[in-house]
């Protein structure tokens, strides 16, 4: 099975950071993402598409994404169900974020990561392998 997705959009806001109660950072934010075609009136249409990015990725995210920043998403397409304290069953899409990028230069005054913070290069073994890709199977 596949389940991979690749987006580039701009953020619609600021990235909100949160803690789980375990105090495992978490954060959201949401990107426009234009259609590569235009709507049966000419027009383009844009998407809004929500990512949801844990750990290291959500403090990245919450100290150098910023409204308006173009940034690139790799990651996996999640759909979450749950239940509102008035009965009804809800559900959304979104998308967990394995790698996020900048892809423009933030504004003037913002904070800017150092040069290999956004994507820190692979340890590599002594074979040479990346040591930090999960096992696809360890969970079948």
């Amino acid at each position: 099975m596949l389940n991979r997705v690749v987006l580039i959009g701009r953020l619609t806001a600021d990235p909100e950071l949160r803690y789980t109660g375990s105090g495992v950072p978490v954060v959201n934010f949401r990107i426009a993402v234009d259609r590569s075609f235009p709507s049966s009136s000419g027009e383009r249409q844009t998407d809004f598409i929500n990512i949801v990015a844990w750990r290291q990725r959500a403090e990245f995210a919450a100290n150098y994404l910023t409204k308006g920043r173009l940034v690139a998403v790799d990651g996996r397409l999640q759909i979450r169900q749950w239940t509102t304290q008035e009965g009804q069953r809800r559900q959304t899409a979104e998308v967990v974020a394995d790698e996020l990028r900048g892809l423009d230069r933030p504004r003037e005054g913002a904070a800017q990561p150092p040069a290999d913070e956004e994507k820190p290069p692979p340890e590599q073994s002594e074979v040479g392998e990346e040591t930090d890709v999960p096992d696809p199977w360890e969970n079948e």
